[in-house]
């Protein structure tokens, strides 16, 4: 048991540091292989998006920190604030007083809190092999696009429209958010550290609506998973900051895509012949 809780630890640090460093996976690479390990779907979904949610938090602060990006709002000013919305009104107030940063990130989070508790919704209705299937398929495709490298070009809705399917995604499977919303952000001109630490601060309270949905709709069985995994991305968070800062990217970023392409098509072959590895906390 002692083993299984460091094992689960280690990977948690290791992959919040990649999660932190690269905007993505997380969820998407722990979540094919804790359910190899043998937990159930409903255990491993709910304990990934609290998590996350802990490692997102503390990661934003470090990145915000190490200036890879910049929430921080133009003036804190209350006289100013008021002259400004009584001059200019909400929306052009707000439209200059954040930063690009903030905007985005935000525009994720509103409509991807909303998507991630329709996926919880129906994570939690769907047989355990479908939960599965859609697990596997979704990492390897992720994992082909990732190392294919294809971009395309879209505006802001289609930004919203990205982090709707990313976020359902998060609530259904405990992954597949970083890499879509990360990605976009790249194809359409925004930094590539600000795309990560964006997407980082925005996945936080997504997790936390999509962990909420589950407690409410199924419960949760056992916390020995979501503890072990939370104590994990607390430690890997800073790390995961200090890598976007100083590491290159793009060799990183092609690691990746191999391991969730490896572990996307493990899913399926352990699914398709009945393999389980045996790791119990």
């Amino acid at each position: 048991m002692e083993i299984a809780i460091v094992i689960v630890c280690f990977s948690a640090i290791i992959m919040e540091m990649i999660d932190a460093g690269l905007g993505m996976g997380y969820g998407t690479v722990l979540s094919p292989l804790l359910i190899a390990f043998g937990y159930n779907p409903l255990v491993v979904v709910p304990s990934l998006l609290f998590s996350q949610a802990i490692g997102g938090f503390t990661a934003s602060l470090f990145h915000h920190k190490f200036r890879n990006v910049d929430f921080k709002p133009k003036s804190t000013n209350p006289k100013k604030i008021a002259k400004s919305l009584k001059e200019r009104g909400f929306v052009e107030s707000f439209k200059i007083g954040f930063t690009k940063d903030f905007k985005i990130m935000l525009s994720i989070t509103v409509l991807g809190i909303l998507a991630t508790i329709v996926g919880a919704s129906v994570a939690v209705k769907i047989p355990k092999s479908a939960l599965t299937a859609y697990i596997g398929i979704l990492v390897l495709l992720i994992g082909l696009l990732i190392l294919w490298g294809k971009t395309f070009m879209f505006s802001w809705k289609k930004m919203m429209g990205v982090g709707l399917l990313a976020s359902f995604n998060k609530g259904i499977s405990g992954g597949g958010f970083g890499p879509v919303t990360t990605g976009s952000q790249v194809v359409i001109g925004n930094e590539y550290k600000s795309s990560i630490g964006c997407t980082t601060l925005s996945e936080a309270p997504i997790c936390i609506a999509g962990f909420i949905s589950y407690l409410l709709l199924k419960g949760l069985t056992s916390y020995n998973l979501l503890a072990a995994l939370s104590i994990g991305a607390a430690l890997g968070a800073p790390l995961g900051a200090l890598l976007t800062k100083k590491m290159n990217m793009q060799k990183l970023r092609y690691a990746l895509g191999v391991i969730m392409f490896l572990l996307g098509a493990y899913t399926i072959i352990a699914l398709v012949f009945g393999l389980k590895w045996k790791l119990s906390i």
